[in-house]
């Protein structure tokens, strides 16, 4: 299966990266796409893709990161995606959570830019939005009616069946992850089980967000397979062939296939 979006290059796995990378398919992940968050961690992803053979970059500066950004960062992450496997730009958008977070305006400035240049680049984008629905939806909205062929893939998706919907109706994709196996994981159930099956993915965040049986733990990519599980089970449906359909809407989405 396919794990569409990680960090592994995160200070949790120091110690034993390289070997978690060389690994991945050992470990039952085909493919891994690893999500940068700022200009170190967007640079170390295209470092390892261009080490490992199933491994894919995505670049960009988060919104909590939006301080770092700049003409001259958005330069650097431009440069980056001259890589060939370079594949999205992300994981960017809006996070209204923290008291000390980067400006609302900072923020949206940051996102907007780096918006603009994956409509340029003509890439997909890979979205991060967190106490920040509404806003987040309206600008990525804008976008598509303006640009026939701009794709996002809201990640870790935590909003509401309706707001998932509508989502859909822009031809948009979402990606689900360990929340889905928490108890207490209402929203990301009913998402689970609502989404059209062509339009979802499955990711880990790794080292966030740990499924059962290991929450509490650091994530890795294989454990992608116990998210698998659960939403097979939550949609009632053969977990080999949910696997089937995931991995065919990662290749889709990040343009890798011609399906």
């Amino acid at each position: 299966m396919i794990d569409a979006h990680g960090h592994l290059e995160d200070q949790a796995f120091d110690q034993d990266r390289h070997e978690i990378l060389a690994n991945l398919k050992a470990d039952g992940v085909d493919y891994f796409f690893n999500c940068g968050s700022n200009l170190e961690a967007s640079q170390m992803a295209v470092d390892f893709s261009e080490k490992y053979d199933n491994v894919y970059a995505i670049v960009g500066i988060h919104p909590l990161d939006a301080d770092e950004f700049s003409q001259e960062a958005l330069e650097k992450i431009q440069a980056m995606t001259k890589k060939e496997k370079v594949v999205a730009i992300g994981e960017i958008g809006l996070d209204n959570h923290y008291d000390d977070s980067p400006s609302p305006e900072d923020q949206e400035k940051a996102f907007r830019a780096q918006l603009d240049l994956a409509v340029d680049l003509d890439l997909p984008v890979v979205i991060h939005t967190r106490e920040a629905d509404q806003k987040t939806f309206d600008i990525l909205k804008a976008y598509k009616e303006k640009y026939q062929n701009f794709s996002a893939l809201l990640h870790c998706y935590s909003g509401s069946v309706e707001l998932m919907r509508e989502y859909m109706k822009l031809g948009f994709y979402i990606s689900l992850g360990g929340v889905t196996t928490f108890k207490n994981a209402k929203k990301p159930k009913e998402v689970a089980v609502d989404v059209p099956l062509d339009r979802l993915l499955l990711e880990t965040d790794c080292p966030y967000l740990t499924p059962e049986p290991f929450r509490g733990k650091r994530n890795q990519p294989k454990y992608v397979a116990y998210t698998a599980e659960k939403i097979a089970d939550l949609r009632g449906m053969d977990l080999e062939d949910l696997v089937k359909a995931t991995d065919a809407n990662t290749l889709r989405f990040y343009r890798l296939t011609n399906d």
